[in-house]
């Protein structure tokens, strides 16, 4: 009867105080957010669903197989330029240039009759910038058409005006300076710049070095090439160990490189919550697992340790999976590994980690049953202590008269 007497009191007591305004709190409650809203955005059928679709994909070595040979991005397929030889290089608007005109005797147009003193016979005309009309000036033969021209064609079109006033004319134009075919270094590397290009032709690497190499680690950076309104990005490493991709550069180019420092989240019963960086190495799902403090033995389920990603919609098709049910060119996917299995843990050993993945381990069932009882346990406690502080407040009042 006592406890159920305290037990009654308990209630009453737990109720009066729900309802009292005046306990401290450190925000509003959830009753009171719902109430005081304008509006609410909330799914009809399920009002506690977030809404997203997604797969479970259980972590076997067929899986592995796909998951290892996943695509990266690429610039030789946005832009070609791999093979092949490197790219023409013609006059641009903003080129410094320097013409020669050669005659093939004295007495002509250039070269005067007295030329015996001269050290040959040519003539060499001062440097000149090609103008923003894209011409350029040479005596006798007006403005000359030079931009986005090669330097052979503009040379012929010269001899060919001066062939009627000079003897045998031969031009030669020379390339001072090559501002029209520049690219631009961005970013992450030691010295930002606008590099010149050559007529030997420079690859992405190429122009790199000449920026002073990277100033971030490599296995965090990322270069994105920018070429007419087109845009494609590949990892540094990849970049270095895929000749292919090292594709030559273009003028007018734009290279940005940029380090992502790649983060996961691990969440549950892991021995440490949090985010973590990879630091400058590649990590498995067994290397980030540890690195978060491993499973948790009083609570972690080892059946259920799971890993979320968002992968490409041909992933789950080479799994035999229908993709048709999810919108969109990617699909949310949770892979779930099994550590009661012992081979899993190789498994896990295998499967790497991408930036933003979110590791979670579950609680085990007993844990949850714990939980339970140690309410109960609390609420008897309660109860008691509650009968206890009663009876001690009774006597003392009858102390008092």
């Amino acid at each position: 009867m006592k406890i159920k007497a305290a037990a009654t009191f308990f209630i009453m007591s737990t109720t009066a105080l729900t309802s009292c305004t005046s306990l401290p709190s450190s925000g509003p409650a959830v009753k009171d957010v719902e109430a005081q809203a304008t509006a609410r955005v909330t799914s009809a059928k399920k009002p506690q669903a977030v809404g997203i679709d997604y797969a479970l994909v259980d972590l076997n070595k067929t899986v592995l197989n796909f998951v290892q040979s996943a695509t990266t991005t690429s610039l030789v397929g946005g832009f070609g330029g791999g093979r092949g030889g490197a790219p023409s290089l013609p006059l641009g608007v903003g080129d410094i240039v320097q013409v020669s005109i050669f005659e093939s005797q004295s007495g002509g147009l250039f070269i005067p009759n007295d030329a015996g003193s001269r050290p040959g016979n040519y003539v060499t005309l001062p440097q000149q910038t090609i103008d923003r009309d894209g011409t350029l000036s040479v005596p006798y033969a007006g403005r000359v058409r030079a931009s986005g021209r090669a330097v052979e064609d503009v040379q012929r079109d010269i001899e060919d005006v001066l062939a009627n006033r000079a003897i045998e004319p031969q031009v030669v134009i020379t390339k001072v300076e090559s501002r029209s075919a520049q690219v631009a270094v961005l970013g992450d590397v030691r010295t930002p710049s606008k590099i010149e290009l050559t007529e030997a032709g420079e690859r992405i690497l190429d122009v790199l070095s000449e920026a002073g190499g990277l100033s971030a680690p490599g296995v965090e950076t990322y270069v994105t090439l920018q070429r007419r309104g087109k845009s494609a990005t590949v990892q540094y490493d990849h970049l270095v160990a895929t000749p292919s991709e090292n594709i030559y550069v273009a003028p007018g180019d734009t290279i940005l490189v940029d380090r992502e420092r790649r983060t996961y989240l691990a969440f549950g019963a892991s021995g440490l919550n949090g985010r973590f960086d990879f630091e400058e190495s590649n990590l498995t799902l067994g290397e980030a697992l540890g690195k978060a403090g491993g499973l948790l033995d009083a609570r972690a389920n080892p059946a259920q340790l799971m890993l979320y990603r968002t992968v490409e919609k041909s992933f789950l098709s080479k799994l035999g999976v229908d993709t048709a049910k999810f919108a969109g060119d990617t699909v949310p996917v949770i892979f779930r590994a099994n550590l009661r299995d012992p081979a899993a843990f190789f498994a896990v050993q295998k499967f790497p980690m991408q930036d933003k993945d979110v590791i979670y381990v579950s609680n085990s069932d007993s844990v949850e049953v714990l939980k339970f009882l140690e309410i109960l346990n609390s609420v008897t406690s309660t109860a008691s202590g509650v009968t206890s502080d009663a009876v001690s407040t009774r006597d003392a009042i009858r102390d008092l008269n």
